[in-house]
């Protein structure tokens, strides 16, 4: 009983640490850190290893991982429905219009879970791992790392619709972008933070070309593009994508450092070089300049925008968590328990 009592005093002073004295468990929902010190000890150390062998084989799967666990928390929250494929009454989230052809990792998700079934079965929820992957995959390409609060379940169910509406698209406008986040329980501060996780990976042609060939977007920087900088971005952004054809066509999110973890992303945007319409609109629609300011502290203060995505990551894990009884912990990502 004595050991049960000094167990839970740790718990509620790891939390009153790292969100700040005052702060309980119940703030932030039933996670908690070291959930599966003793349900499964080497479950972090797999995700881990897991996550370095594919990003060393692939370097943009960093970003993908990173990408699945923003795709999983704004559809129904942080329960790995977007894992799910269609199979009876489900249609996945896979299919939809922001996903398709788009999302990637789902076999090193696969590798990972098969691994932590041999060690520990039924134990580890794929929605865990999801935030564990993204956490890992950020500090292989430089990020920062942080504590994951673990104890998610996993949804019995997917939203195909869900998918289509909340996902922000690469053309959204700020107004759209900021509803999209209040939606989640998101302010315009974890917007801008959160979008830097643009600074790595890659885009198709497909997702980019409203915003090259946009005749008003392009006169807000040219009126003021000097030095031609601009316009030498946008002809090599058109060389990449033309008007019609070559949809899947790559270019990297961060042509500078498209494979690192750091704050070059706001760096580009200030500049017009965002690869997304809904990059450049932190700027170019931001009538009150508050997103301003936090562009140019995160664009001089690499350290502040690495602590201020930890903290909104962290959030944005949070979103509408299944715990204790409610969903299951999946045998298979990909399906439903039978």
């Amino acid at each position: 009983m004595e050991n049960i009592r000094r167990r839970m005093f740790l718990i509620v002073l790891l939390t009153m640490v790292f969100h700040g004295t005052g702060t309980s468990v119940e703030d932030d929902g039933p996670l908690f850190l070291e959930y599966y010190k003793e349900r499964c000890p080497l479950a972090e150390e797999i995700v881990r290893r897991s996550v370095a062998i594919a990003v060393a084989k692939d370097p943009r799967m960093a970003a993908s991982l990173l990408r699945l666990h923003f795709h999983d928390c704004f559809v129904m929250g942080c329960d790995a429905s977007v894992l799910l494929d269609s199979y009876g009454g489900i249609v996945s989230e896979k299919q939809a219009g922001p996903n398709l052809d788009s999302l990637r990792g789902f076999e090193v998700v696969d590798e990972i879970k098969y691994h932590l079934e041999e060690a520990c079965p039924t134990t580890v929820s794929c929605a865990d791992i999801l935030a564990l992957a993204a956490r890992d995959a950020v500090a292989l390409r430089g990020g920062p790392s942080w504590n994951v609060w673990l104890g998610r379940r996993d949804s019995l169910e997917a939203s195909f619709s869900g998918a289509n509406q909340f996902i922000p698209a690469p053309n959204s406008s700020l107004e759209t972008l900021i509803a999209n986040f209040k939606q989640q329980g998101l302010d315009v501060g974890d917007l801008v933070t959160l979008s830097g996780n643009h600074t790595m990976g890659s885009a198709r042609c497909l997702s980019f070309r409203q915003r090259v060939y946009d005749v008003n977007f392009r006169g807000k920087y040219e009126l003021y593009d000097k030095y031609k900088r601009y316009t030498t971005f946008r002809r090599m952004l058109r060389s990449i994508c033309p008007k019609s054809g070559r949809d899947d066509e790559l270019a990297p999110l961060d042509f500078q450092t498209p494979a690192r973890f750091d704050n070059h992303y706001y760096l580009n945007i200030l500049q017009g070089k965002g690869l997304f319409g809904s990059d450049n609109v932190l700027v170019t629609q931001d009538h009150d300049g508050e997103i301003l300011k936090q562009v140019w502290a995160y664009a001089s203060d690499q350290k502040l925008f690495f602590a201020s995505f930890v903290k909104s990551v962290i959030k944005m894990g949070n979103i509408n968590t299944l715990t204790g009884n409610q969903g299951e912990i999946r045998k298979h990502c990909r399906f439903v328990n039978a």
